[in-house]
């Protein structure tokens, strides 16, 4: 199964994939899910993500917007609301210094903003991996998918639960399983 595959290669921090609502369990409070239920940046994230994107090359705040949905392949789409409260913080931080440029305030990171990207360069390199990871999965994300992701969950909830207490030919087994499954489908 190929998101088997693309969650189990080594070093990959997969465990994004487990904090998606399928419509089963306490977190959907009686509503059917459809997609992620957690936001795509964690606490503090979008500032150091914004920062990297203008020490890249100095933008407005809409170009902004458009490079964190590319970055994200389209899972994540930032508002206004977001983006600007975080340039505004940017900039009272001292960490962008603001260009008006044919009436658009262009973002320009400052000497104390490529200190913070370095005293946070690791943390940094994890969102960008974290987003790359969801930008091969967004090429398949759309309303004509949304019906799958319940069946989909619950297949891979019980090939992990499977897994966990099988024994070596158990274990290949399961692969054997979920590799016609995919066969069958690669056949729809």
């Amino acid at each position: 199964m190929r998101a088997a595959a693309f969650c189990m290669r080594p070093g990959m921090d997969f465990d994004w994939i487990f904090d998606w609502d399928f419509g089963m369990g306490p977190r959907t409070k009686g509503k059917r899910g459809r997609g992620p239920r957690r936001r795509f940046f964690r606490q503090g994230e979008v500032r150091l993500a914004l920062l990297s994107l203008i020490d890249q090359e100095p933008a407005h705040g809409y170009e902004l917007m458009k490079r964190l949905t590319d970055r994200s392949g389209g899972m994540y789409e930032a508002s206004a609301g977001t983006i600007y409260p975080v340039l505004q913080l940017l900039e009272d931080e001292g960490l962008v210094r603001v260009q008006e440029t044919d009436g658009k305030k262009v973002y320009h990171i400052t000497e104390a903003g490529r200190r913070e990207l370095d005293e946070h360069r690791e943390q940094v390199e994890r969102i960008w991996k974290r987003a790359e990871g969801w930008k091969d999965w967004g090429v398949h994300m759309g309303p004509e998918t949304a019906e799958i992701w319940g069946s989909w969950g619950r297949l891979t909830k019980a090939a992990f639960r499977a897994a966990s207490r099988a024994d070596l030919d158990e274990t290949e087994r399961i692969r054997q399983i979920l590799d016609e499954a995919r066969r069958a489908l690669d056949e729809v």
